[in-house]
């Protein structure tokens, strides 16, 4: 789903070096919680749940916080989300840390002794569900971050606000869910973070490396549905019919000339269609034909540009066609930007602590990531996490042996635990809580 390419061609034959962070109490309070993470890292893994679904795991992560004697604990939001504050023992500003917690509808495939046997029932129809996109580890690095922080209280310059979110991949049809309810429900008020910090597994890189970008991460992600109406015949008889699928082909592929003949070349976009269904029978012209695809893009007019396109085209095709149309588009996730000057701000504390070698900076990718409403209302700064053990292999994201090695799970402790005591020590002059 969000697969970065590397602008640093030595990246295949790179290994990684020992990290080498300067904050030593951090240090040894991630050597001391690490194991205990890993577990509950595994148990996630083992029990996953699916979008607006993560019952368990919302104990599990309340359960945690609570242990660590958290100031304050909140459960139930955006139906299964939790979200912990953290108070430290210094005055200073407060800043946020987000994990989603939500698996996928696929049936693993790895030699893990952990891997997920777990079935349940999504749209109708059985299928296995697993962490197929790392979300457990994102949850158990938030977790090991709430450990190592609440040990450093006595040190912690401000606040922190840890949200732990449902639904990243999306609630199931019907329901609301996932970052854009969390805003909804006003998880970013009271207190109100001025920054806020995510991470995302990324099997392209080495456990030990660390990615990120300034500016535009990823792009929004929209979704159509098509209908295309004509007239059903006899396959030997195309002349009494109006065919749907000549115009419905003719559309999916004049929908490329948008990105190449509306838009101006350096501005990205991606139009895919996913399904294109129709028919019953090979001698039958079939009376329409079903079509749903996804847009995605980083500017909102482009956007714009594209929906008014791709219902003209539809509209001129079915006229030429004698046929008819009906088009829904939906706007899902905006763009995730890095704020610029926060990226420039922590990028040297990612170096500090796994090595200007393993910090790296990546391109931008046409994946979307809901964190894009948490980021739109105050600077989010979002990185990727090594997670392929070198000399080993990895499925990649949404696929049945998608593997991430446990070894990601302090190094992940390690970066967001500085990253975040590094912000509220540099944003913390004479603040208060």
């Amino acid at each position: 789903m969000r697969r970065f390419v590397v602008l640093f061609a030595t990246l295949v034959l790179a290994t990684p070096t020992r990290v080498t962070a300067q904050n030593q109490s951090i240090d040894t309070a991630v050597e001391r919680y690490a194991a205990e993470i890993i577990e509950l890292r595994h148990h996630m893994h083992q029990y996953p749940e699916l979008g607006n679904r993560e019952f368990e795991t919302a104990k599990l992560v309340a359960a945690h916080l609570e242990k660590l004697g958290f100031d304050e604990i909140q459960t139930g939001v955006a139906h299964t989300g939790v979200v912990g504050i953290l108070r430290g023992s210094r005055p200073g500003p407060v800043v946020a840390i987000r994990a989603d917690m939500d698996a996928l509808p696929v049936t693993e495939d790895t030699p893990y002794p952990f891997k997920s046997t777990v079935r349940t029932t999504y749209l109708g129809q059985e299928v296995g569900v697993s962490h197929a996109c790392g979300h457990d580890v994102h949850t158990a690095v938030q977790l090991g971050v709430a450990s190592v922080l609440a040990s450093l209280r006595h040190e912690l310059p401000g606040t922190v606000k840890f949200i732990f979110q449902p639904a990243e991949e999306g609630p199931p049809p019907g329901e609301d869910g996932g970052a854009p309810l969390m805003v909804e429900e006003n998880v970013l008020e009271s207190p109100r973070p001025s920054a806020i910090f995510a991470l995302h597994t990324n099997p392209d890189l080495y456990v030990g490396q660390v990615g990120y970008v300034s500016g535009p991460i990823y792009a929004s992600s929209d979704h159509f549905r098509i209908t295309i109406r004509g007239k059903q015949s006899h396959g030997a008889a195309p002349h009494l019919s109006v065919d749907p699928i000549v115009m419905a082909s003719q559309a999916v592929l004049a929908f490329q000339t948008i990105r190449s003949r509306n838009l101006p070349p350096l501005e990205p976009s991606v139009i895919s269609v996913g399904i294109f269904r129709s028919g019953e029978r090979f001698n039958i012209i079939p009376a329409e034909v079903y079509i749903e695809g996804t847009v995605r893009a980083y500017n909102s007019e482009v956007r714009d540009a594209i929906e008014r396109r791709m219902d003209e085209i539809l509209a001129g095709v079915t006229q030429a066609g004698g046929g008819a149309y009906q088009f829904d588009y939906s706007r899902g996730a905006p763009p995730t930007i890095n704020d610029p000057e926060l990226a420039d701000q922590m990028a040297p504390t990612l170096s500090r602590v796994v090595g200007d070698e393993n910090a790296l900076v990546l391109e931008p990718f046409m994946a979307a990531e809901d964190f894009a409403y948490f980021a739109n209302i105050v600077p989010g700064f979002y990185i990727s996490l090594g997670t392929t053990k070198p000399g080993t292999t990895s499925g990649w994201n949404h696929t049945p042996n998608f593997m991430a090695d446990d070894g990601s799970v302090p190094v992940g402790m390690r970066v967001m635990s500085n990253l975040l005591l590094d912000y509220l020590e540099a944003h913390g002059d004479g603040l208060d809580r």
